[in-house]
């Protein structure tokens, strides 16, 4: 089997429990460190499906690499190569499906709830969960994609097309990166102080004991729902 390719985009965002999902399942992968300057591929060819971590930049940035990616995410639409993206993931698919990307009405930051609007692909899901978020910008739902989750501060948190799931929401998190989110994005908690849609560091990872265990499980699912409809695992 071909690996699933992933690209990192900064260091602290790696796959996470992405990638121990992965492992379990005796996935191969292949993380790209875009972060270190590591190449692209030039196609898809070379995968068997695509994973698109989070990271602090906007994909209305200038950036080659962004074009390079929104290149490969349409490639692998027309192949119908299964595709996952978490956070800035998720918004470089919805941009290369046609989708925008903008300020949200306000920052969401910390562990809130979400709503499962799709009954598909939440039949095994609870109607509402908690998961994480660490977000600014919001996608909007490209032409031909479902609609599948919701929160309170943020109207579009996920949507799936074809083989294709972008998720607005962190599931990925660890224990062990969201105190280095935390320390990294000191100053961006800093001038959100107050607002009711973030959280303290001092809250979010006090919330780690209350909300991981369960976040695992829900991962778990939506990562495995993702990896069938992708034909990379077989019941």
């Amino acid at each position: 089997m071909k690996p699933i390719y992933i690209f990192r985009h900064i260091d602290i965002e790696g796959p996470g429990m992405l990638g121990e999902h992965l492992a379990l399942r005796q996935l191969p992968s292949r993380l790209i460190k875009i972060d270190e300057g590591e190449a692209l591929p030039s196609d898809t060819r070379d995968m068997s499906g695509l994973i698109l971590l989070g990271g602090p930049m906007s994909v209305n940035e200038p950036h080659e690499w962004i074009a390079q990616e929104l290149e490969l995410i349409r490639e692998a639409a027309a192949n119908r190569l299964p595709v996952l993206g978490h956070c800035l993931g998720g918004q470089l698919i919805s941009k290369a499906l046609g989708g925008t990307i903008s300020a949200n009405a306000t920052k969401e930051i910390g562990w809130f709830e979400v709503a499962c609007e799709a009954p598909s692909w939440c039949d095994r899901l609870p109607r509402h969960f908690s998961a994480f978020h660490w977000h600014g910008e919001i996608f909007t739902v490209p032409s031909g994609a479902t609609s599948l989750f919701a929160s309170d501060h943020c109207p579009q948190q996920g949507f799936a097309y074809d083989r294709m799931l972008a998720l607005q929401f962190h599931l990925e998190i660890t224990a062990t990166m969201l105190p280095q989110w935390c320390q990294r994005y000191h100053e961006e908690l800093a001038t959100c102080a107050g607002l009711a849609s973030v959280q303290t560091a001092e809250q979010m990872i006090a919330g780690l004991k209350q909300h991981l265990g369960a976040m695992r499980r829900h991962a778990g699912i939506l990562y495995d729902h993702w990896l069938h409809q992708g034909e990379l695992l077989q019941e």
